[in-house]
């Protein structure tokens, strides 16, 4: 059986001023804002906004349908998630059941997080391997399976 060849792009990208990438990455149809610094083995789909001054660190995955505020830190490994697979299966294909993802500005989120289809106020520290399944309206530390309130900042 032929092996199939993986490519690796960057297309459909716009970039703003002084923006640095280390290869390899799949990024397409997004939006990286000025000041920004993207690590090796990162994803970033259509549709994805990312604010100025963001770093986003090896082997991050940032799915359709997700914004990212300014001055935001991206740990190693987080997954954003935009299927809730509501019908019990993955929506394949079907786009009109995928939610939106808005994280706020100097937002860091910790390595290996899973952010689900949520909102993130401004100034919140999300804790490594942490899972957010609600929406964050006051800034300060969360962490845990689900994500938990834990102190201001």
């Amino acid at each position: 059986m032929p092996l199939k060849e993986l490519t690796i792009a960057i297309k459909d990208v716009e970039f703003g001023e002084n923006v640095t990438i280390v290869q390899p990455v799949n990024l397409y149809g997004c939006n990286i804002g000025n000041h920004c610094f993207i690590g090796p083995f990162v994803e970033i789909q259509k549709q994805v906004k990312v604010g100025d001054y963001c770093k986003i660190q090896s082997h991050s995955f940032i799915c359709e349908l997700v914004t990212i505020g300014k001055h935001c830190f991206i740990g190693h490994g987080v997954m954003f998630i935009n299927d809730l697979f509501a019908n019990g299966s993955p929506a394949s294909g079907d786009k009109s059941l995928w939610k939106t993802t808005t994280i706020g500005n100097h937002v860091s989120i910790g390595s290996n997080a899973t952010i689900l289809p949520i909102s993130i106020c401004d100034n919140v520290v999300i804790g490594a391997g942490a899972v957010v399944t609600k929406n964050i309206t006051k800034p300060g530390i969360y962490a845990g399976n689900p994500a938990k309130f834990l102190k201001e900042v």
